[in-house]
């Protein structure tokens, strides 16, 4: 089963990435980089929720949380096994 950093990680790729030569990692700064902008932070939230079963409050979807794809996976966890 893939990781939840790696199933992460290939989703922005696969959806906001424009030029397949850029490298991003779990560290890359997303929303700050330019990578993921307001519109595209609404649907990778859709996706985590729908992806991992989970509902997260619009209070914690914020830019920090999801400026990096290790971000991303803490906000996850918190609300994975709830």
């Amino acid at each position: 089963m893939e990781d939840i950093k790696d199933l992460i990680l290939n989703y922005v790729i696969n959806e906001y990435l424009d030029d397949d030569d850029e490298k991003i990692t779990y560290d890359t700064p997303l929303i700050s980089s330019g990578y993921v902008d307001s519109f595209s932070m609404v649907s990778l939230l859709v996706f985590l929720e729908n992806k991992f079963k989970i509902k997260i409050p619009p209070s914690k979807a914020t830019p920090e949380a999801f400026d990096t794809v290790n971000n991303i996976v803490a906000l996850v966890n918190q609300y994975i096994n709830k």
